[in-house]
């Protein structure tokens, strides 16, 4: 890489693997990402390629998850942790644009405790849901077909709920869909 990162996130997308976001220091943020090329072995940096929002209020950047991204049909997506909404990467114009609002709440934990993921053509979010709290809250996995939900305005499938299982996941890996 030709900046050194740490709290980023890796993805593959059309045949090139790449890192985004993160932080190169205790207190400054990147923005930028960064594209290697297993043909070439090289790396390519990309300017303002994570969104980095933050909402309003005095914010410790260290304390923010590394970036919530997933890729379905090698088309990126991330869950905006300040915002609670799902964004769209633009490749051609390297932009994002809002595409839904999360199932949940990620900004009350900086993005910590949420984990959004990628499965077939499905975003996966699986986090803390209804009231309560500690034990007694539960954890909801929620599904969402970006391509049949921009056609008909679908909402988030609630796949499974797991009663008493706290409020937080602390990892989370699909190995299959």
């Amino acid at each position: 890489m030709n900046i050194q990162r740490k709290l980023c996130s890796g993805f593959f997308m059309d045949g090139k693997f790449y890192v985004i976001g993160g932080m190169s220091s205790h207190t400054d943020c990147l923005t930028c990402g960064e594209e290697y090329n297993m043909g070439t072995r090289s790396w390519r940096r990309i300017e303002n390629m994570y969104p980095g929002s933050y909402a309003g209020g005095t914010f410790n950047p260290a304390m923010r998850s590394p970036p919530l991204v997933a890729v379905i049909n090698n088309q990126l997506y991330c869950a905006d942790q300040s915002t609670n909404e799902v964004k769209k990467y633009d490749k051609v114009n390297n932009s994002w644009s809002v595409v839904k609002r999360l199932p949940v709440r990620a900004d009350s934990s900086n993005g910590w405790g949420l984990a959004f993921k990628a499965c077939g053509n499905s975003l996966l979010v699986v986090g803390a849901g209804g009231p309560g709290f500690g034990d007694h809250r539960v954890i909801v996995l929620h599904s969402w077909n970006p391509e049949e939900g921009s056609r008909d305005g679908s909402d988030w499938s609630v796949l499974a709920v797991k009663q008493r299982a706290g409020a937080f996941v602390y990892n989370c890996a699909v190995m299959g869909c």
